[in-house]
């Protein structure tokens, strides 16, 4: 099967620079023995877990598709099965010294998430890491932003996941390994192609005659749409050591947070837990300004790209999902503010004023999904933030809710999941927060460099969460 890849596929594959691997993250611990039960053995293994992956990949049929370019760059490129797929080559193993520790993990993913992915195969990787502490193991899994759209195509958290213990039976997968179209097939295929299509014909005659034309749309967009989106946002974002020439390296760390305690603050103040969450953010993003010695006053602002996901409290209070779209805008997250209280009330209005005329993007493969992960959420989310031009923001926050139930991979359950985003262009640092089984996540993604004290940071969350619930009182 050969598919044409959108303008916005078209141009996350085309623009990656060497320096900003643009792949999707998510890390999930797993609890595969009990402490001091060694001789039960693992519930997952390599063995089990190329085999579940393998079942399910029906399910989620771009992952055996590669890309190709259409000869004379006549065209965008398309997607085509791929005739020498080997799962084994996707799926990999690893293993932390005994007993490995979350710093090293940590560790261990900043240097998987700094690897480009090998653009002559499909573009996606996953890594059992073996050798945790406490019986764990972990999971980590990066894949293209071009690949996952989160409607027609989804991360694969979302096929390995099972609700219980014991991995859910499928259909068996027919599928065969097809002959790869050749160059002469693909330059015929572009040509029937733009034929049909003259706009995108005038478009490849601009390319060709030497003047490039950048296409970056919302996932279902018209290109027209979006262009204007985009120059919509004019006001520069204000200087922040979070804007930075970035390397390909990075670091990351993490955080987890009882959902609790963001119940808590939103009943005391009456908010949304999404208003909760990015003051979090705010406080940590102030003590971190500050831990660096930069001025700040009670004015000094960070602006955010916040596409999110938004957290949809049941009739009971107690059952998150998602709503039916990911929604973009701008804040300016008021870091200058010392009080905790006014931090909220500001991001409160902010928030409420710029759900009247926010851009969304359509996720109701995700929402009609039982058990989803948050991944795909997350992947619209990068896509949504790729619509703005890159001076209007300081950093991008993604924030997903994920099931509220245990999930399990390969009958182990899982413990904790973070998300792993992408830094854009010169960006230093990009936040990503996901909700799983009374727990909220955070994932903190950096450059190596420009960011060498992420750990701060990481700190500086659980003391702005301390700040908040102190102001509850």
């Amino acid at each position: 099967m050969i598919t044409r890849l959108t303008p916005q596929d078209a141009s996350f594959y085309r623009l990656e620079p060497s320096t900003n691997p643009i792949h999707i993250g998510s890390l999930a611990i797993l609890r595969n023995t009990e402490p001091g039960s060694a001789a039960a053995g693992p519930a997952l293994d390599y063995d089990r877990l190329v085999d579940l992956v393998d079942a399910r990949l029906s399910l989620v049929p771009r992952y055996r598709r590669k890309v190709r370019e259409i000869p004379f760059a006549l065209g965008r490129p398309v997607w085509v099965e791929d005739s020498q797929f080997d799962v084994t080559y996707h799926i990999r193993r690893s293993a932390l010294p005994m007993p490995g520790t979350d710093e090293q993990l940590h560790e261990l993913v900043a240097r998987l998430a700094s690897r480009p992915l090998d653009q002559t195969r499909p573009l996606w990787e996953m890594y059992l890491i073996e050798g945790l502490s406490d019986g764990r193991c972990a999971i980590f899994t990066k894949t293209h932003s071009a690949l996952v759209d989160g409607d027609t195509a989804l991360e694969i958290g979302h096929v390995i996941l099972d609700n219980g213990p014991s991995p859910r039976e499928l259909a068996d997968d027919a599928w065969l390994a097809p002959r790869e179209p050749n160059e002469a097939e693909l330059l015929v295929g572009a040509l029937t192609h733009l034929a049909a299509q003259p706009r995108e014909a005038i478009e490849v005659a601009r390319r060709a005659s030497g003047h490039a034309f950048a296409v970056i749309g919302a996932a279902g967009r018209a290109m027209d749409s979006v262009v204007s989106a985009v120059r919509a946002a004019t006001t520069g974002a204000p200087d922040s050591p979070l804007n930075a020439r970035t390397s390909r390296n990075r670091r990351f760390d993490t955080v987890r947070t009882e959902l609790e305690d963001y119940r808590r603050i939103r009943k005391r103040f009456d908010c949304s837990i999404n208003d909760v969450i990015l003051a979090v953010v705010t406080g940590a993003l102030r003590n971190w300004l500050l831990s660096r010695g930069e001025g700040l006053t009670e004015s000094t602002t960070l602006r955010a790209v916040v596409p999110m996901s938004v957290y949809v409290e049941g009739a009971d209070g107690d059952q998150l999902k998602p709503a039916g779209e990911v929604s973009s805008f701008l804040i300016d997250l008021p870091v200058g503010e010392p009080n905790p209280v006014m931090r909220l009330s500001h991001i409160a209005h902010a928030t409420e004023a710029n759900g009247r005329h926010q851009r969304g993007v359509r996720a109701r493969t995700l929402v009609h999904l039982a058990g989803f992960a948050p991944a795909s959420l997350h992947a619209m989310s990068v896509r949504a933030a790729s619509t703005f031009a890159e001076h209007t923001f300081n950093l991008v926050i993604t924030n997903a809710p994920g099931p509220q139930t245990p999930m399990f991979i390969g009958g182990a359950r899982m413990l904790e999941m973070y998300p792993v985003s992408p830094l854009l262009r010169n960006q230093a640092s990009s936040i990503g927060i996901t909700s799983y089984d009374g727990r909220v996540f955070y994932g903190l993604n950096a450059d190596r460099d420009a960011m060498a004290d992420i750990g701060v940071l990481a700190a500086s969350v659980r003391d702005s969460m301390e700040e908040m619930l102190g102001a509850c009182v």
